[in-house]
Formats: structure tokens, sequence, C-alpha cells
């Protein structure tokens, strides 16, 4: 009978393995990037479970399935390491989440400050993913001055924190919870 082990014990020095079998430093740029993916998947489906909306539940559901393909895309050192199997992300991916957000921005009022977060769980767990994201875009863009990093995959980050702040005021809308608004005092 053959063993499925979680643990492989291949990264107690302190390296793990890109897709293509190269082993780097677990603190390698590349591994910061994905490893911020691969936490703002997780805060993405915490979301998806502690709301009722199954639009926004499907939406978070295409998101986390376009984030693993991010992540798989970081997780490569050359093109030619990339999945058969995957598709890397297309503009067409980046046109979702903008059409997303402009959906969520036609019920809300006008935001004329920055918004403090909080008033209510849902909201905050919104608002560590937005962060997360914001992290995860500084890491693919300092990878992206080591080794070129698809223009795309930048563009769906940097559009996806954009998502996050746009469904934090619409749950703040939907619950009914003021939001904070910051002023400078």
């Amino acid at each position: 009978m053959r063993e499925n082990k979680v643990y492989t014990k291949t990264g107690d020095s302190g390296e793990t393995s890109l897709i293509s079998g190269k082993r780097v430093p677990k603190h390698d740029i590349r591994i910061k990037a994905y490893g911020a993916i691969d936490e703002l998947i997780a805060w993405s489906g915490l979301i998806r479970d502690t709301t009722d909306n199954k639009v926004i539940q499907n939406t978070l559901m295409d998101i986390q399935k376009q984030l693993m393909t991010v992540a798989a895309q970081l997780a490569i050192d050359t093109e030619k390491d990339f999945p058969k199997n995957l598709k890397p992300l297309e503009n067409k991916t980046v046109a979702f989440i903008e059409e997303e957000i402009d959906k969520l921005t036609e019920e809300l009022p006008p935001l004329r400050n920055f918004v403090i977060p909080g008033g209510h769980v849902l909201i905050s767990y919104v608002h560590i993913a937005r962060s997360i994201c914001r992290r995860a875009e500084r890491h693919v863009t300092e990878l992206d001055q080591k080794a070129p990093i698809s223009a795309t995959l930048i563009a769906y980050v940097n559009r996806l924190s954009d998502y996050f702040f746009t469904l934090s005021r619409t749950f703040s809308y939907e619950l009914d919870v003021e939001e904070i608004k910051w002023n400078g005092n």
C-alpha cells in the first residue's frame, strides 16, 4: 500500500521548489509573491463563506480560480515550465474584474473620502483581503524588476484590490453599516 503523506521534508532546510523543480530559498521574492496570493485565495474563501449574497459568492469562486492561475504563473521561472493544462491570465480576466467593479459601483453612493475599515466583521474581512492583495502586488512588481512578469497578471492584481475595496463598500451598503469616512482629522 502506497502512502500519500502531506509532508515531504524537502523544505526543512529553508528551501522550496518551483514548478520546474528549481530550488529557491523560502524567502525568495517569487515565493513571497505567490505566498501572498495563497493568503488572498484563503481570505476570499472566508469572505465567500461569510456572505449570503449568491452573486458575490459565485464571483469570489471565479476569483479564487483565477488566483490559483496567478499563483501557478508566479511559481514558474520560465514560460516553458507553465503547466500544459493551464492557460495564463488573459486580458479578458482583467476586464471581468473591471466589469464586476462597475456592477457593484452602480449601486453605491459616490465616495469623496478615505474609508476607515470596520463596522462589521464581513467588511473587515474584505479590507484584510484588500490589504493582502496590495502586499501581493508589491511583491509581484518587485519580482518583475528581477524577472519579467506578465503585464496582464500585474494589472489583474492591481484591479483586484480595487474590487475588494468596492466589495467592502457594497457590504457596508447591503448591511446598512455607515462608512466611517476619514478626512485627515
